[in-house]
């Protein structure tokens, strides 16, 4: 990308304010070095680690980049066999543990929310955990060496300590004689030369023997270094020699460490600077509340309510632009300071960063494209030194600009044409954009002259635009309007500043039909463009209304289908509980009975009785309907026995065996009898009257019918053991209910479970006879047992 290109859309100053999100210098370097890429995978990639980023700050509020320093120079020296200093390894142990911290943070967010491209950098980060904790080992976090580094360095530091002493220990006990403290200037100890000294008065130096080291500014104090410390002090500069050949030893046993793990750390330096650079994009994005644009190759740009980065958000008038789909060039017309030159360049800035992995400060779903390059020529280049005027030095960059470019890039030329003569000029102009529009590029242009208004109204791919103006308030609104050519308004604003109506009424008699023609038709065109657009965010309202309605009756009717979901489960599991108790209670009074029969040989008709209230008692009560939930009773009052009836909830017509009680009846439904509800029963055919039998009036005691009793049992499927347990099941409870004949439902099949069934009744003490089904009955797939 042509440098010239990227100050004159003042890209750098993108890149400074991505600069300041960087945590360390390598981010910041590379954030230098950023440039756009024409490459359409290489962006992607790029803007989905700026993506990856952004969502975990969001999600975990930054990466922690704290203690990383850029150690290469370092590292390519101890490569070369040069020896690290103390804060050089410290920086080397630091720079470690931060690439390891890293990792390991970037590693756990993964397992929450997966971030490929972060995590493949992660992967070329070594732990290096051995190098690290040598080197903290003997370097302090003061970056000095510790005399645990080696035993030889604590041995010499302890010997040194010692000597130190001595030697300041025999002057102070010199300072403090009161003979010789007349002699000093001062009464203290002091260093000179790595060797302790005292401050001697002029007069008297020749009265402590030794060495002078120093004297003030003045000349009348004299450092000495009086002859009875002298060995002391010679010993304690022999350790100090000792100890800095021992640091040595220490420092380049160290920094062999490091050159051994030289490419390892290089290539962490490496990873963890794309890093920062990375999360820098992603400050840079929160910073700029910016969106992650769609990518595409194809030429097309759609940009909704887009800002330029370094005009304040407060300030700043969203740009809505689509190039690229029904047309390729957009040529914007109207008069100066409204906005065109802005546009123009929020269009290629907006390209720039995209095309650099940036976000984009504009709403969510702006689509940008990919370009080999972008072209602009933008302002006044005009040169002394060249001797080029304005027009030469704008042709210059147009020339250039035709020799470089391509079918896929973006061609930007603000005041096209300008600064010769008008006639010239447009037709210039107008030669120029055919030419580069014809070539297939993407072209936004901006100029004065009207005559590009007709040829972009007559051009497919070509449309007009302009920047509003409020003639009201003798403003602009820096607003494009696509698809409206500009007008000058020069009348209107001039009546509005007082000039006399006679003057402006000559001028206008002065513009030429044509022109007037064009401006009314595009003050038509604005006014129609006013009001669609309120037409339009009435709809978008209106829109958004229905869509949030449309969300709400979609979470109610969720919620209202889990609560019904919970219901039908509650009183399943509540259907199963009171059935397997019924059923329990069943088998429990019929095992009774059977016991009792056993051991008397015959039931008693109490103890008919008292099983008969038991099996009442165990039949599950279920929930009453609410009022209002059943349907009306059909004249419950009239139904007697013999009554034909239509079954409503079965939909089946049936007689009236007996009424039961109040509210049921035992109805007969083909070979089924059944207890029904009167509310469920609708009169068809009332029975033919008959004249009503005298009651008995002698006391008798009979066997009552259990009213939970059946008339049939159903055993396909079953083996034929299970089957002879539930038939003499059946029945008993048949023989209890007092039936006169029961239907066993075996079906045909092979036969084996028909032929065991009816060798049972055979032999059953209840059954007098049994036969096969008739033809309505169920054939040989039903037996019939009439009972005694």
């Amino acid at each position: 990308m042509n440098t010239k290109i990227l100050k004159t859309l003042d890209y750098s100053s993108i890149l400074n304010k991505c600069a300041h999100h960087a945590a360390t210098g390598l981010g910041k370097e590379r954030v230098e070095q950023l440039l756009p890429s024409g490459d359409f995978e290489e962006v992607k990639r790029r803007l989905k680690a700026t993506d990856e980023a952004v969502n975990v700050n969001r999600l975990k509020g930054g990466a922690p980049f704290g203690g990383i320093r850029d150690i290469k120079t370092a590292v390519h020296r101890a490569r070369i066999g040069g020896m690290l200093n103390p804060a050089e390894l410290f920086d080397v142990a630091n720079t470690i543990f931060g690439g390891r911290r890293l990792k390991r943070f970037l590693h756990d967010v993964h397992e929450d929310y997966a971030i490929e491209s972060l995590l493949f950098l992660t992967e070329q980060i070594a732990e290096l955990k051995t190098t690290e904790d040598k080197i903290k080992l003997c370097i302090d976090d003061n970056a000095q060496v510790v005399d645990s580094a080696s035993p030889e360095l604590a041995r010499i530091r302890q010997e040194l300590r010692t000597s130190e002493t001595r030697a300041r220990d025999r002057l102070e006990q010199m300072v403090r004689t009161p003979s010789i403290q007349k002699m000093l200037q001062d009464n203290l100890v002091t260093i000179r030369n790595d060797r302790y000294v005292i401050p001697v008065k002029q007069e008297y130096r020749g009265h402590f023997g030794g060495m002078i080291h120093d004297q003030s500014a003045s000349g009348a104090t004299l450092f000495i270094e009086p002859e009875a410390v002298v060995q002391l002090n010679n010993r304690v500069r022999e350790l100090k020699l000792k100890e800095e050949t021992e640091i040595e030893k220490i420092l380049r046993m160290l920094t062999v460490l490091v050159a051994e793990v030289a490419d390892e750390l290089l290539g962490n330096v490496d990873a963890v600077s794309e890093l920062d650079f990375t999360f820098a994009k992603a400050g840079l994005a929160h910073e700029m509340k910016a969106t992650l644009p769609i990518l595409n190759d194809r030429g097309f740009i759609k940009i909704k309510r887009g800002r330029h980065p370094l005009i304040p958000i407060e300030s700043v008038v969203p740009l809505d632009i689509e190039l690229g789909n029904r047309y390729t060039t957009i040529i914007v017309t109207g008069p100066n300071t409204g906005g065109k030159t802005v546009s123009l360049k929020t269009i290629g800035l907006l390209s720039l960063m995209a095309m650099s992995g940036l976000f984009v400060p504009a709403e969510e779903g702006s689509q940008l494209c990919v370009f080999d390059a972008i072209y602009a020529d933008i302002g006044d280049e005009q040169s002394i030194e060249q001797s080029l005027s304005t027009f030469s030095s704008h042709m210059t960059n147009i020339i250039r600009i035709l020799r470089e470019m391509t079918p896929k890039s973006l061609v930007l030329l603000d005041e096209l044409g300008a600064g010769t003569d008008p006639a010239e000029g447009s037709a210039l102009a107008i030669s120029l954009l055919e030419y580069i529009h014809k070539m297939g590029c993407r072209i936004v242009a901006t100029t004065h002259y009207s005559e590009l208004k007709a040829y972009a109204f007559d051009r497919q791919g070509i449309i007009n635009a302009s920047m509003e103006f409020d003639v009201q308030t003798l403003s602009p609104t820096y607003r494009l309007l696509v698809g409206v050519p500009g007008r000058s308004n020069a009348f209107a604003i001039a009546e509005r500043l007082g000039l006399a109506k006679s003057i402006i009424d000559h001028a206008r008699g002065q513009v030429g039909e044509e022109d007037q023609r064009v401006e009314s038709m595009i003050a038509t065109l604005e006014e129609n463009r006013l009001t669609a657009e309120a037409e339009r965010q009435t709809a978008e309202q209106l829109r958004r209304e229905v869509e949030s309605l449309r969300v709400k009756l979609e979470a109610q009717q969720q919620r209202f289908e889990e609560q019904r979901d919970r219901l039908f489960e509650k009183a399943e599991r509540e259907a199963q509980d009171a059935v397997a108790k019924a059923r329990r209670e069943a088998d429990e009074i019929i095992a009774d009975l059977r016991r009792m029969q056993r051991e008397a040989n015959e039931v008693k008709d109490h103890h008919l009785s008292d099983a008969k209230r038991r099996l009442d008692q165990a039949v599950p009560e279920l929930r009453k309907k609410k009022a209002g939930s059943q349907p009306a009773k059909r004249n419950p009052d009239k139904l007697e026995a013999g009554d034909e009836v239509l079954v409503t909830n079965l939909r089946q017509k049936g007689h009236i065996v007996e009424i039961v009680s109040d509210t049921e009846a035992m109805v007969q439904l083909g070979i089924m009898k059944m207890k029904v509800q009167l509310a469920d029963l609708e009169l068809v055919k009332a029975a033919a009257s008959a004249p009503k039998k005298p009651q008995q009036t002698a006391a008798s005691l009979k066997r009552t019918r259990d009213e939970n009793a059946r008339m049939e049992l159903d055993l396909r499927g079953s083996n034929l053991e299970d089957s002879l347990i539930e038939v003499d099941r059946f029945l008993d409870e048949s023989y209890l209910a007092n039936f006169g004949q029961v239907y066993i439902i075996h079906g045909k099949g092979t036969g084996i479970l028909r032929t065991g069934i009816q060798e049972f009744l055979r032999k059953h003490k209840h059954v007098k006879s049994y036969r096969i089904g008739n033809y309505n009955e169920g054939g040989t797939g039903v037996t019939v047992a009439e009972l005694k």
